[in-house]
């Protein structure tokens, strides 16, 4: 008789636990408490990026077969081996070692990507965000050089699509209210719709970022206003019923995913938007230009490291700004490199033919600071200087109190533009300790019988910040660790 899984989440996360335990013959149920348009986590809001392991163009090739953009013959994509990615992580850690989940991560990162691409997702390089199209090559940069079709979207569809033609089963509209517990094992669960029993219960429910209660206790009070940049639904519930159980906290609790965002954008995320169109509100081409705050002073070095190492830590710096208020500037030189987030129909800016014009028109800013600031920095820059964004360029400002450190040159080619934006949170890091199964632990390591876990609501994983993509690729390894471990143990 094949064993029953049920599992909380629709996400990437608990759609490849769901993959994983159909694989090896379980029945297996999904219960979502959005319905069906707003089902899927955190997944359909992002951009799509995977972070792994692979050693050259070979190991890309055997992502998509069936991929015959002609581009691909031109591009260099050069390699991102373990040691790299370790660097990476470990960079993020607060001189932490890399902890056993990260070690996971990385060494379940590419036959992950492998199994994936078995069950049907199809995947395409970023040409868009992740090359640099220079003397006749695409070249790549920042070790993400795939995204699935369609983007987060897309992965979600291919994913829902796989589970559905193995067998699977998902109920929209079920919001879990509580674990059901015989003899300290747990064999259910309730949601408004009735009781269900099965032989293991899989919490892929996402983190708690989208309740302001939750993010004002564990980060902090100026995470109250920050905008949600996923979905509404990742409230905590299944992890406060996990620590009912005795489970044990895990992770940083006070570090989360934080992107710099359009100041004006809702709260949430919006499906409304095309699949294309669901990052408009992100604004992540700083690094091309300056950011400043409401005093017209900068606070960060713009060019510390390509994007994809600073993104998910800039939103923080921002909500430490007077209001959590900040604005990217840039010049004409540099509009043809920006993301197409940035010229959406609803994308919030100034521009003005003059830097005393722009300053005039930015609402609430010390418009004498800001002009200063500019000046100061233009005359920290070589005239000369023409930026490369495929890489660390080195061009960097001399003499100013914060550097910065790449693609550093002046804003002196009009239409100038100012951007105005916030702090986001896409999820938290904070959680649950699991097995290298799956299981839910408790702080003696003994696992709780019945229960596992995946996805964001895992612990451990990140520290002090997040290179960019590793968290598509997290659920992915502890989604299918999770769903072939409750197959197995259970």
């Amino acid at each position: 008789m094949s064993k029953k899984i049920l599992i909380v989440g629709s996400g990437n996360a608990a759609l490849c636990a769901g993959i994983a335990a159909l694989e090896k013959g379980a029945a297996v149920q999904i219960f979502e408490k959005a319905d069906e348009a707003l089902s899927g986590g955190n997944t359909k809001y992002c951009a799509g990026a995977i972070r792994f392991t692979y050693e050259n163009t070979t190991d890309l090739l055997r992502l998509m077969p069936r991929n015959s953009d002609p581009r691909i013959k031109v591009s260099n994509f050069g390699s991102y081996p373990t040691e790299q990615f370790e660097r990476d992580m470990a960079s993020f850690n607060d001189g932490l070692p890399l902890s056993d989940e990260q070690k996971r991560l990385i060494s379940g990162s590419y036959k992950t990507m492998l199994w994936l691409a078995a069950h049907n997702v199809e995947f395409e390089p970023i040409f868009k965000r992740q090359s640099l199209f220079k003397d006749g090559v695409y070249h790549f940069w920042g070790g993400c050089p795939l995204v699935p079709v369609g983007e987060g979207p897309g992965l979600h569809k291919q994913e829902l699509a796989e589970y559905i033609r193995l067998g699977g089963k998902i109920l929209y509209q079920n919001e879990v209210v509580e674990l059901l517990v015989n003899d300290q094992s747990v064999i259910g669960l309730r949601t408004n719709s009735g009781e269900f029993y099965g032989d293991a219960i899989i919490l892929a429910a996402g983190g708690f970022e989208s309740d302001a209660s939750a993010r004002a206790k564990y980060l902090g009070e100026k995470w109250c206003n920050a905008k949600v940049r996923g979905t509404p639904n990742n409230t905590g519930e299944c992890m406060e019923m996990a620590f009912k159980l005795g489970a044990v906290s895990h992770g940083k609790f006070d570090g989360c995913h934080a992107t710099p965002m359009d100041l004006y954008m809702k709260d949430f995320g919006n499906l409304d938007l095309e699949p294309g169109q669901r990052k408009n509100y992100r604004k992540i081409c700083y690094h091309l230009g300056l950011i400043v705050n409401k005093q017209g002073a900068r606070f960060l070095d713009e060019g510390e490291n390509l994007r994809t190492y600073t993104y998910a830590q800039f939103g923080s710096r921002i909500l430490d700004q007077p209001d959590g208020v900040a604005y990217q500037l840039f010049d004409a030189k540099v509009m043809d490199y920006l993301y197409e987030e940035y010229f959406f129909d609803d994308a919030h800016f100034e521009e003005a033919q003059t830097i005393d014009d722009l300053a005039s028109k930015v609402e609430g800013i010390n418009s004498d600071k800001l002009k200063e600031t500019i000046s100061s920095f233009n005359a920290a820059c070589d005239p000369a200087t023409q930026i490369d964004p495929s890489k660390l360029d080195g061009n960097c400002t001399k003499g100013l109190k914060i550097p910065k450190t790449n693609w550093a040159q002046r804003l002196d080619t009009p239409p100038f533009r100012a951007y105005p934006v916030t702090g986001g949170i896409s999820f938290t890091y904070g959680g649950l300790k699991v097995s290298d199964n799956g299981e839910v632990l408790r702080s003696d390591s003994t696992p709780i019988s019945g229960l596992y876990a995946c996805g964001e609501i895992v612990g451990g994983v990140f520290f002090g910040g997040y290179p960019g993509g590793a968290g598509l690729t997290a659920g992915a390894v502890f989604g299918r660790a999770a769903g072939y471990g409750a197959v197995r143990i259970s």
